[in-house]
C-alpha cells in the first residue's frame, strides 16, 4: 500500500492570513492536532498544537531570559521569535515552514518512518508543489486494522480505482463530511473510518459505495458524534 491508499484528501487546510483564533477553534471542533497552511495551492506551512502552545491570551508564553544585561543581549534573538509566536494573530506568524513531505506514491513503511523519527502525528502528501493529500497515524492504524488476517491484494489497481471512484461521487454530494471521514479499500472492501453525524447517515455512504463496480463488501467503523459543528 501507498500514501496515496490511505490518506485523507481533500485536504481541510488554512491561509497565511487565518486568524490564530479560528485556527484553535478549528483544531478544537474538528478533533485535529494540526491543519496545513497553503498559499494559491501550496503548501507553505504547518500549524499544529505545538505551535499554539505558548500563547499570550492563557498566561503561557515563553518568558523573557534574567540575568546580566550582556547575557540578555546575547539570547535577544530568541526572546523576539518567541514574542512573535506567543503573540501573532496569523498563520503566517505561528506556522511551521520547514515541512516535512511524502509523495503520494511513498510506501507506508517510509512514512511509518517520517512519522517515528520526526516525532509528529501526520505528514502532509504533496504532488509538486501541491497539497493532495494528509496521512496520520491514525490511518496507518486503520490501514493495519483492514489488512489484518487479509490476503495480499490479488489486484492493488483495482483497489485504488474503487476509491478514486467512490471519493469522486462522495464529494459531490452534501451529505458527505470530507474532513470527517476516510476511505480506504482493501481487496474490494471499502472501509469508512473517522465520524458521522447520526445513524441515519450511514446508509448513503454505503449505498455509493455499493455502486461502485468492483465493491464486494462496505465496512463503516465511524463512530456517531451526535454534537458535529457545523461545517467552517
Amino acid at each position: 500500500m501507498k500514501a496515496s491508499d490511505i490518506m485523507t484528501s481533500p485536504v481541510l487546510t488554512v491561509s497565511p492570513d487565518t486568524q490564530v483564533r479560528e485556527i484553535a477553534a478549528l483544531l478544537y471542533e474538528r478533533r485535529i492536532s494540526a491543519v496545513p497552511v497553503v498559499d494559491d495551492g501550496a503548501l507553505i506551512g504547518i500549524v499544529s498544537e505545538a505551535d499554539l502552545l505558548h500563547r499570550q491570551e492563557i498566561g503561557t508564553e515563553c518568558l523573557g531570559q534574567g540575568g546580566s544585561w550582556w547575557l540578555r543581549l546575547f539570547s535577544a534573538q530568541p526572546s523576539v521569535k518567541d514574542y512573535v509566536r506567543s503573540h501573532a494573530t496569523r498563520a503566517r506568524d505561528v506556522m511551521t515552514r520547514c515541512v516535512v513531505t511524502v509523495s503520494p506514491d511513498a510506501a507506508l513503511a517510509e512514512v511509518a518512518q517520517i512519522l517515528e523519527t520526526r516525532d509528529i502525528g501526520r505528514v502532509p502528501v504533496v504532488k509538486g508543489a501541491a497539497l493532495v493529500g494528509i496521512v496520520s497515524r491514525a490511518n496507518l492504524v486503520q490501514a493495519l486494522a483492514v489488512k489484518a488476517g487479509a490476503a495480499d491484494a490479488s489486484d492493488h489497481t483495482d483497489d485504488q480505482s474503487i476509491r478514486r471512484s467512490l471519493l469522486e461521487e462522495l464529494e459531490r454530494q452534501g451529505w458527505w463530511r470530507l474532513d470527517r471521514a476516510n476511505v480506504i479499500v482493501t481487496d474490494g472492501v471499502v472501509h469508512f473510518w473517522g465520524m458521522v453525524e447520526s445513524e441515519d447517515a450511514r446508509p448513503a455512504a454505503r449505498v455509493a459505495a455499493e455502486n461502485v463496480p468492483g465493491v464486494r463488501r462496505v465496512q463503516d467503523h465511524r463512530f456517531v458524534s451526535y454534537n458535529a459543528p457545523t461545517m467552517t
